[in-house]
């Protein structure tokens, strides 16, 4: 059996997440540009979010 595939996912405040490919996305979620295994994908999901915070928090404090 093949390993499961998942996509990282990004919302409009910049947050992120992992979606199976075999899977619709859910509104408001759009393709970050990486897919791999699901360990693959939370490495990538570490590397690239460095602010917690969602973006229209991060705007206000700036």
């Amino acid at each position: 059996m093949a390993e499961p595939r998942f996509l990282v996912v990004r919302n409009d405040e910049e947050q992120y997440s992992i979606w199976s490919t075999d899977r619709e996305l859910p509104a408001g979620w759009h393709d970050a540009g990486f897919t791999g295994s699901r360990e693959e994908c939370l490495a990538h999901v570490d590397t690239v979010w460095t602010d917690m915070r969602p973006r229209s928090v991060r705007e206000t404090a700036s």
